[in-house]
C-alpha cells in the first residue's frame, strides 16, 4: 500500500514540489519515497511505499517496464499476480524478472496487453498513474469498487493528481475554490460523492475507470470523459440469475468463490490479520481466512464501555471458537472524544460518517500487531444485509397500494400540512409529500438514504448536481437499492471511511468481499438467497452455519455506531456551539444559518434527534477550520 502523486505540464521545481506532497501523505508510506522526471515532456511522478510484498529494492516505485516504454506509480495490491506472470510468460513476455513485486507485473502487462486488457485481469485494489513514453499519454486508473482514491483535477501551470487532497492542496496555483454544489451532496448524504470533490477545480476519478491525456489536451486543461472497463452497474443489470438444483450447491459455490478471493488476499511478506465484530460478515472472513492462512490467525475487535453499543463479548466467543489470537481494546467516551479534533485531518474532505471514530480507533490498535488486516466490508450491498432495506421495502409496497387517483391529493394535503406546522412533525410531512411524489424506486430510495431532502436550499448559491441515484431502477427494490448503494454509499463512504482510518496510521486494509468474481456471483443469485424469511444474507450465514453455531450469530446487529445525540448535549456541546455560532454561520456565507441554527436548537431541547444532519456541518465547519479556507 502507498501513496502516490504526480505533476504534468509546466510547473517548475518539480522534484522540491512533489516531496513537499509526499511528506503530507507520508503516513500512506513510511518505508520509502521515490522520485521520477520527464523533464522533455513535463511529467513527474513522486511515491510513498508501504512494503507489503517484495520488501526488497526490486518493488521502489515509481518503477519503469522492462522495455523503459513505460513508468508507473501505483497504490494497491494486484492479488492475482503470481497467476498473471504465467499467463504472461505464456503469451510471450521473454524479459527476467527482476523481483516478485506485483508493480513489476502490472508493467509487463502493459508490455504485453496494453492498459485496457491490463486492467480487465486485474484482482485487486489500486490507484495507478502511467506515463507512456511512446504515445505521450498519462494515463490515471482507479480498481473496480473504487478501495483506493485517485484525486485530480488543475491549476494554472497544468494536471495534477494523488491518492489524496492534502498531498495537492500546498502545490502553487492550487486553486481552494469551494464547490458548492459538492457541498449540497455531503448535506445530503454526508459525504461526496464521485467524480465530485469539495474543490471545482478538482475531481475523482470514478471506479472501474481510467483516462488518457496527451500533453495537449493538459495544456488545454481537457476533461476527458472516463472510460469503464468494468461496471458494478451493469453487472448488476446484466448477470444471469442462476438456478440451483440444491440450496447447499448454492452455498457450495460461494464457498469456493470466496475462498479463492480470500486465499489471493492472504499474500503478503509482513504479518497479517483480520477484523472481528461478530456479526455475519466479519465472522465469515475470519472462519475462511483461519483454515486458508499459515500458523494461527490474528483478529482484531473493539468494544464500548456503553452496553447498548458494544459487541466485543459476541467477537470475542466467536473468536475463541474459531480458536484465533485475539485482540481487543474497550475505549471509553473520552478515547471516542480526544479523537475527534484529528478527524478533519485523516479524512482530507469533509466526510461525516461518525462511525469513522470507532474505526479509526480499531485500525490504531490492529496495527500494533500487523501491517495488513482483512475486513468484512460489503455483505450488506452485495447480500442484502442492511436493516434500511426492509423497511423501504414496506414502505414502498404501501405507496404502491394507494390509489393513483388519491396520490396527488394525499401529497397536496401533506405540503399543507408541513407548511402549517413547525419543527420534528413539519419535516414528517414533508417527507411523505415527497415520497407520495417520487415515481420510481430509485428516487423512493433516495429520499431514505438523504440526511436533507432539499440540501441546495441550505447551501447558498448551490444546485445538487446528478449521482448514481440518476441511474434507473432495476427489476426490484431490493436490487436497486444494493445496485445503487454499490456505487455511491460503498465506494464514497465505507470504503473511504476504511481506507483513510487505516493508512492514517499506515495499515493495509483487504476486503475479500469485493473480489469482483465474488461480486458477479452475489449478482447471479436469486433474492432468495439474499433474503428469506425475513432473514438477511440468508447464503452468507448458510455458509458461516459450517463453521459457528447459530446460537452465537442469530441477534440484532447494533451497528459500529457511537451516542453522537448524547455527545452533542453533553461533552460535545461547547465544541459545537462554537463551530455553529450564528454570528459565524452569518459571515461565512456558505449555509443558510437560520436553518442551522433551528435544528440545532430543536436537538438541545430533545424534539429531535438531529445528530447526523449536524455531524455533516460540524465536519465541513471542523475541515474549514483544519485548513484554513475561507468560504
Amino acid at each position: 500500500m502507498c501513496g502516490i502523486v504526480g505533476l504534468a505540464g509546466r510547473f517548475e521545481h518539480k522534484e522540491t514540489q512533489l516531496a513537499q506532497s509526499c511528506s503530507r501523505i507520508a503516513h500512506r508510506g513510511p518505508d520509502s519515497h521515490g522520485f521520477w522526471e520527464d523533464a522533455g515532456n513535463g511529467v513527474a511522478f513522486g511515491h510513498v511505499r508501504l512494503a507489503i510484498q517484495d520488501l526488497s529494492e526490486q518493488g521502489h516505485q515509481p518503477m519503469a517496464s522492462a522495455d523503459q516504454r513505460f513508468m508507473l506509480v501505483f497504490n494497491g495490491e494486484i492479488y492475482n499476480h503470481p497467476q498473471l506472470r504465467v499467463a504472461l510468460e505464456q503469451d510471450g513476455y521473454a524479459h527476467a524478472w527482476r523481483g516478485h513485486s506485483d508493480t513489476e507485473t502490472m508493467l509487463a502487462g502493459l508490455m504485453v496487453w496494453g492498459i485496457k486488457e491490463t486492467l480487465r485481469r486485474m484482482v485487486g485494489m489500486f490507484a495507478i498513474a502511467v506515463w507512456d513514453r511512446q504515445t505521450r499519454q498519462l494515463i490515471l486508473a482507479r480498481d473496480r469498487f473504487g478501495e483506493k482514491p485517485l484525486y485530480y483535477g488543475y491549476a494554472p501551470d497544468g494536471l495534477m493528481f494523488a491518492s489524496e487532497l492534502k498531498a495537492l492542496m500546498a502545490l502553487p496555483g492550487f486553486d481552494a475554490q469551494l464547490n458548492r454544489d459538492a457541498i449540497a451532496l455531503l448535506l445530503r448524504h454526508n459525504y461526496i460523492p464521485a467524480p465530485y470533490t469539495i474543490f471545482t477545480q478538482m475531481r475523482k476519478l470514478l471506479p472501474g475507470s481510467w483516462i488518457s491525456l496527451s500533453p495537449e489536451q493538459i495544456e488545454a486543461a481537457s476533461w476527458p470523459e472516463p472510460q469503464p472497463y468494468w461496471s458494478a452497474l451493469e453487472v448488476a443489470r446484466t448477470q444471469p440469475r442462476r438456478q440451483f438444483t440444491r440450496d447447499g450447491d448454492a452455498v457450495d459455490e460461494l464457498d469456493r468463490v470466496l475462498r479463492e478471493a480470500i486465499r489471493g488476499q492472504l499474500l503478503s511478506d509482513v504479518p497479517l490479520g483480520a477484523f472481528l465484530s461478530g456479526g455475519v460478515d466479519s465472522s465469515l472472513i475470519a472462519s475462511l481466512a483461519r483454515e486458508e492462512a499459515a500458523g494461527k490467525l490474528k483478529t482484531f475487535s473493539i468494544g464500548f464501555t456503553e452496553p447498548e453499543y458494544n459487541e466485543a463479548e459476541y467477537a470475542a466467543e466467536v473468536a475463541r471458537h474459531l480458536d484465533t489470537d485475539h485482540t481487543e481494546l474497550y475505549v471509553s467516551a473520552q478515547d471516542s472524544l480526544d479523537l475527534i479534533p484529528s478527524l478533519p485531518q485523516m479524512y482530507d474532505e469533509p466526510f461525516a460518517d461518525s462511525s469513522q471514530i470507532p474505526t479509526a480507533l480499531v485500525m490504531r490498535m490492529a496495527r500494533q500487531q500487523v501491517t495488513v488486516a482483512l475486513s468484512g466490508d460489503a455483505g450488506d450491498e452485495l447480500f442484502g444485509g442492511y436493516s434500511r432495506y426492509s423497511r423501504v421495502q414496506q414502505w414502498w409496497a404501501k405507496r404502491e397500494r394507494v390509489p393513483a387517483a388519491l396520490k396527488a391529493p394525499l401529497r397536496a394535503g401533506a405540503g399543507l400540512a408541513a407548511g402549517v406546522l413547525s419543527g420534528p412533525r413539519a419535516e414528517k410531512f414533508a417527507k411523505l409529500q415527497q415520497v407520495l411524489g417520487t415515481d420510481n424506486m430509485v428516487a423512493f430510495y433516495r429520499q431514505f438514504v438523504s440526511y436533507w431532502q432539499d440540501p441546495a436550499s441550505v447551501v447558498t448559491g448551490a444546485s445538487e448536481p446528478a449521482t448514481a441515484f440518476a441511474q434507473a431502477p432495476l427489476d426490484s427494490m431490493l436490487d436497486t437499492m444494493m445496485a445503487i448503494d454499490t456505487v455511491s454509499y460503498l465506494p464514497d463512504d465505507i470504503l473511504v471511511k476504511v481506507d483513510r482510518a487505516a493508512m492514517a496510521v499506515s495499515l493495509e486494509t483487504r476486503v475479500p468481499l469485493l473480489d469482483h468474481r465474488v461480486y458477479e456471483f452475489a449478482w447471479s443469485l436469486q433474492e432468495k438467497y439474499k433474503l428469506r424469511e425475513g432473514q438477511s444474507k440468508w447464503i452468507l450465514r448458510q455458509l458461516l452455519y459450517r463453521h459457528v453455531p447459530p446460537a452465537m450469530l442469530d441477534r440484532p446487529k447494533k451497528g459500529f455506531s457511537v451516542p453522537m445525540g448524547q455527545w452533542l448535549r453533553g461533552p460535545l456541546r461547547e465544541w459545537a456551539e462554537q463551530l455553529l455560532a450564528l454570528p459565524r454561520l452569518q459571515a461565512q456565507g456558505l449555509l443558510d444559518a437560520q436553518r442551522v441554527r433551528d435544528i440545532w436548537t430543536q436537538h438541545q431541547s430533545g424534539q429531535a434527534d438531529n445528530s447526523a444532519r449536524l455531524w455533516g456541518i460540524l465536519m465541513l465547519q471542523a475541515w474549514l477550520d483544519e485548513y484554513g479556507i475561507k468560504p
